[in-house]
């Protein structure tokens, strides 16, 4: 005789998924998936499996499990096997506990297994291969360091341990200044600033570090400066093994600043064996007078006005006037204000204020060179005064010439020339000298732009479309770097793939100027002249030389010759950019181009002075 059991009915749904074994039925199959797709998982590498199979293992799991929930329901496991749940009419407490431990067991048993796998997973397999990785990692590093000269540094930003934020500017003009210090080193690698500075805080490794920077040995270290003292501790370390190979600190007064970077300097150089040749490293940027104080605006307001914001421009600016008022006869710091004002005048002003603002700047760049007429920086202060001031490209080039050969292995020095060579048309030439660039900072995205811009003038397409993209790597999204990639393929004749690169430009000048361009070189001619009209009604005013790029473009030469003629007379700056621009030069044996040039005082393609075509 038996006791039919209790009905449902009677119990809670929690109480009744307990008692039909339903929740421990879900622990058992919630166990075997997870068991069964860790095992798949380590398997499948073994037998070249695709990764999809475990994929789709855990999603057909997942869909079976309100079936099997379902079935638990109905289905109730007893010592005789699966019962459905209304057949079972004897139960006594003995025989429910049966079950429940049978269930048990099972969900142990499971989950053991899962826990099994789990383990070997995580610290066997994975280990095995985080080795694996490791090694292949560390060969390829060690063949990229096989490439490496010796003789190669980068400065690493120094660390503020002052604790005060605003002694940030006078850290990383120490750690900038060194940089510039080391390039005075014959024979030595030094990498530039920016490049060098994008590892600030970084978490790679040294050796990673060395091998994207393309260097064998790191400077690193910190700054504190408390009061009149100043520490700095500096190590030089072996980037491919971490090795030290020399360090050193120094707790000096204030004043001895610029001591310690000539001493830095000099102990580098032993520690590699290079021989100095000529006269002792001597710091660029030193106030003669040694005022620390005007030496901390001057890299505040430097730091300030290198953001090309407006508020930036005004701060910086009132900085450096600072600056010189301590030191009037601070030769580096009138350099650094006669290029910020004009910045400034070119980006932010116009009329009566650019004009003074210009007049400002030749004023400091005249000051700098009665000050120090035989630095490297002045002739380039002087080259940037007469290219973007007085439209001399052909003085600007000897003064930029003139400062590479006293700065011959300053990568800003070589982009300066570099430009020089551009804007009187020697693009081949000026390539040469951007790559040359390029390899002392080679993360800067912004020297990748002009080289685009010469490579394109000079033809070599590929090689222009190679660098955009290596630029925009570097810096998703830089400025005009998709506009310079749809004008290449406008140059190709792909009208397609031009508008394409051209709708994801970005940039306020460039976007709507591309995007018409674009349009020019497509079949619809109705699209077409629109987008020409749209653009001169809106643009036309202030942006001259860039219609007489879409005439260009629309193979217009009256037309284009007409707004060439309204850039020189309204001095747009981008008529400086003629000779290495191919939508005009298509044009150089047009008459009409050799005269524009001669009023714009630019060299005539084909009669330019000799000596603009070597550096």
């Amino acid at each position: 005789m038996g006791i039919h059991a209790e009905a449902p009915n009677k119990r809670g749904i929690v109480a009744e998924l307990s008692h039909r074994h339903v929740l421990r039925a879900a622990a058992v199959y919630v166990g075997a998936v997870w068991a069964l797709s860790q095992g798949i998982a380590q398997l499948a590498p073994v037998f070249n499996a695709p990764g999809w199979i475990t994929r789709w293992f855990v999603i057909a799991c997942a869909v079976g499990f309100p079936f099997w929930v379902a079935f638990a329901w109905y289905y109730r496991l007893t010592p005789e096997g699966f019962r459905r749940e209304g057949a079972i009419v004897a139960e006594d407490p003995a025989f429910h506990r049966a079950t429940g431990r049978k269930l048990d067991f099972w969900i142990i048993g499971v989950m053991a297994v899962a826990l099994v796998l789990l383990i070997t997973n995580q610290f066997v397999l994975h280990r095995d291969a985080t080795s694996a990785a490791d090694a292949v990692d560390a060969r390829d590093i060690a063949a990229e360091f096989a490439t490496i000269p010796y003789k190669s540094v980068a400065v690493l930003p120094l660390a503020n341990d002052s604790g005060d934020p605003k002694q940030q500017y006078f850290t990383d003009g120490l750690s900038e200044e060194l940089i510039s210090d080391l390039t005075q080193v014959n024979g030595l690698k030094v990498i530039g600033k920016y490049s060098s500075f994008k590892f600030r805080d970084s978490k790679d490794s040294l050796a990673q570090i060395g091998a994207a920077l393309g260097v064998a040995h790191l400077i690193q270290g910190s700054v504190r400066q408390q009061d009149d003292r100043i520490r700095v501790t500096v190590s030089m370390i072996r980037a491919k093994d971490g090795t030290s190979v020399w360090s050193h600190s120094y707790n000096e007064q204030l004043k001895d600043v610029f001591a310690i970077q000539s001493r830095i300097g000099d102990a580098v150089a032993a520690a590699l064996k290079i021989k100095l040749l000529g006269e002792a490293i001597v710091s660029i940027d030193k106030p003669p007078s040694g005022n620390v104080e005007s030496y901390q605006l001057m890299l505040q307001g430097h730091a300030l006005a290198r953001r090309q914001t407006e508020a930036g421009f005004q701060q910086g600016i009132a900085l450096l006037h600072q600056a010189l008022k301590l030191d009037p006869d601070y030769a580096y710091a009138w350099g650094v204000l006669s290029t910020a004002l004009i910045n400034e005048g070119q980006i932010f002003l116009s009329g009566e204020a650019r004009q003074e603002a210009y007049a400002q700047a030749r004023m400091a760049a005249n000051r700098q060179q009665a000050l120090a007429p035989d630095a490297a920086a002045t002739h380039m202060n002087l080259g940037y005064l007469l290219a973007n001031v007085d439209n001399d490209p052909v003085g600007a080039l000897a003064e930029f010439r003139r400062g590479l050969e006293l700065a011959p292995r300053d990568g800003t020095a070589m982009t300066f020339m570099a430009y020089g060579l551009a804007n009187v048309g020697q693009a081949r030439q000026a390539a040469d000298l951007f790559r040359k660039a390029i390899n002392t900072d080679p993360l800067q995205a912004s020297w990748y732009a002009p080289l685009v811009s010469v490579l394109m003038a000079d033809g070599q397409l590929d090689d222009a479309e190679r660098a955009a993209h290596k630029a925009l790597q570097l810096q998703p999204g830089f400025p005009g770097m998709y506009a310079n990639l749809a004008l290449i393929d406008i140059l190709r004749g792909n009208a397609a793939a031009a508008q394409r690169e051209a709708d994801r430009e970005s940039d306020p000048v460039f976007s709507p100027w591309v995007r018409a361009m674009a349009q020019q070189v497509g079949s619809d001619r109705v699209k077409a002249d629109a987008a020409l009209h749209d653009y001169i009604g809106k643009y036309g005013a202030t942006e001259p030389y860039l219609v007489a790029d879409l005439y260009a473009a629309r193979k217009q030469p009256d037309d284009m010759f007409k707004w060439l003629d309204r850039a020189r007379d309204g001095h747009d700056p981008y008529l400086l950019s003629m000779l290495y621009d191919p939508f005009p030069l298509a044009y150089r044996a047009d008459p009409r181009f050799a005269a524009l040039c001669r009023r714009a005082g630019l060299p005539v393609p084909g009669e330019a002075p000799s000596a603009s075509g070597t550096y």
